[in-house]
């Protein structure tokens, strides 16, 4: 029989108020049912915001140390459960079993590093002409929506919902509907933890729907989405000019290749930045740009990396990719590889994998890695974003050239340089208009602790998320007070 899953609404696991639910299926054998979900609406966001409202300023005068607690205790729990969760994440996003298991162990640290947060909102003394004392302090924005992606289901959610958490908001956590089974592990994991029952509401459901709902819904004080270029630009027309927002959202990739570099680690950081996770990161490497003078030798040598590349189920011993998450996804990458080979591009990949006579790969969304190289200026695969593992090559003929073609895109979320000259680096890295700047590594792969957030169509460039001295500027108001005799 089919699992039924339930949203959590003011302390209660419940259905949708509508009594409508949704399949949620692996996309490694599409037979595979992992369970139905609420399919929400409006009237569920606004039960959820109702009772977020209603919790979120006790929770909010209980001290530091108290929210420390419950995020530090989170952590420990997620530690316990991290391999079970990490089976489950890789049933339902597809991701490898490797892969899974380093997002799920990475949650625990995620809960550390918020819970030392929440001891760290400090304000500041400023001087006075007036004699008077002046300081600022810091409190909660109120009721956080939180909207998040399918493919890191549990570091995209916990770096939200975490600071939020820790600088005493409440939240309406809606996840992604490619990936229900993720959030409420994650929910789980906090209420088991201590958080206080009405705190957070899970509000499962498609996005179209649940988000237009929250964006609608009065009583909503900040919302952090992390997703498309087209749907964070609706949210952001839609909102209060009460509301802040932050929004992370596409990225078209790019790893330079300078004359200098070695032909072994300019491989390695392609591969791992094209190819990792099936393509499906926000900084995934779409692009390459490479001196002329190894352009034949990269692609020759990529083209064969490419094609020993074991694709198939996560969970199967060996396998270094597994599916694309959804039949969409799968779609659309196959429609880009035509697109390719239509432009007159060479393409070494990108077969579709499910009639290729493998049972294990006959009923999931499985294709091969793709190279492309001698594509036209104008090439659609070099401008438009894919979220897949097809990767185009170029050359190029000076540092000039590598930095106006990979700032030649509406996205400026990462690049990556390949080379062991150091003013290279230097020039690439002050001039190149993204927010991560990569240098002898995938554009894949950031530290917890650091900022992260991107430039131009990338991000809205709200307070950074993730880490650094800023990371709590978005789930906090800055108050000054004076204080006179």
């Amino acid at each position: 029989m089919t699992e039924r899953h339930l949203n959590y609404i003011g302390g209660e696991w419940q259905p949708s108020r509508s009594g409508a639910t949704f399949e949620d299926r692996s996309p490694a054998d599409e037979r595979d049912v992992i369970g139905l979900f609420p399919d929400s609406d409006a009237a569920d966001v606004a039960a959820a915001v109702s009772s977020v409202a209603s919790a979120w300023p006790v929770w909010a005068a209980q001290s530091p140390e108290v929210r420390a607690d419950v995020l530090f205790k989170a952590a420990d729990l997620m530690s316990q459960r991290a391999d079970t969760i990490a089976a489950e994440l890789t049933r339902e996003e597809g991701k490898t079993l490797n892969e899974a298991r380093n997002e799920a162990r990475r949650i625990a640290a995620n809960f550390r590093l918020y819970a030392g947060e929440a001891l760290r909102l400090n304000g500041e003394t400023y001087p006075s002409e007036s004699g008077q004392m002046v300081l600022s302090l810091r409190q909660p924005v109120g009721v956080v929506a939180v909207i998040t992606p399918w493919n890191f289901p549990l570091s995209m959610a916990a770096r939200k919902l975490g600071p939020a958490l820790a600088a005493g908001n409440g939240v309406v956590f809606k996840p992604s509907e490619i990936t229900p089974l993720m959030g409420q592990r994650l929910v789980e994991v906090l209420l088991d933890a201590g958080l206080p029952p009405k705190l957070v509401a899970l509000v499962q459901g498609k996005g179209a729907r649940v988000g237009q709902a929250i964006t609608a819904q009065a009583g909503v004080d900040a919302l952090t989405f992390t997703g498309s270029y087209a749907v964070g630009k609706q949210i952001a027309a839609s909102l209060s000019t009460d509301t802040r927002v932050q929004l992370e959202m596409g990225g078209k990739n790019a790893t330079v290749i300078l004359a200098d570099a070695s032909i072994d680690k300019a491989v390695a950081t392609i591969e791992r930045g094209a190819f990792g996770l099936t393509g499906q990161a926000c900084t995934g490497t779409s692009r390459v740009l490479v001196a002329r003078s190894l352009h034949d030798q990269l692609v020759a040598r990529l083209e064969a990396s490419a094609s020993a590349i074991k694709v198939g189920p996560g969970t199967s011993d060996g396998v270094q990719m597994g599916p694309l998450a959804t039949r969409a996804q799968y779609d659309k990458v196959l429609s880009y590889v035509a697109i390719a080979r239509e432009e007159g591009g060479r393409v070494v990949g990108g077969e579709a994998l499910r009639d290729s006579g493998d049972e294990a790969l006959a009923h999931g969304y499985f294709v091969r890695p793709a190279v492309v190289s001698g594509l036209p200026e104008n090439s659609r695969l070099w401008r438009e974003e894919i979220f897949g593992p097809v990767v185009a090559i170029r050359p190029i003929d000076s540092l000039d050239e590598a930095i106006a073609l990979a700032d030649d895109t509406e996205y400026g979320l990462a690049v990556s340089l390949v080379t062991n000259d150091l003013p290279s680096v230097l020039r690439f890295a002050r001039e190149t208009q993204h927010g991560i700047v990569k240098v002898n590594s995938p554009t894949t792969g950031v530290s917890l602790n650091a900022p992260f957030g991107g430039l131009k169509h990338s991000s809205n460039q709200a307070a950074k998320e993730q880490g650094g001295a800023n990371v709590m500027d978005f789930y906090s108001r800055i108050k000054s007070i004076y204080l006179g005799a």
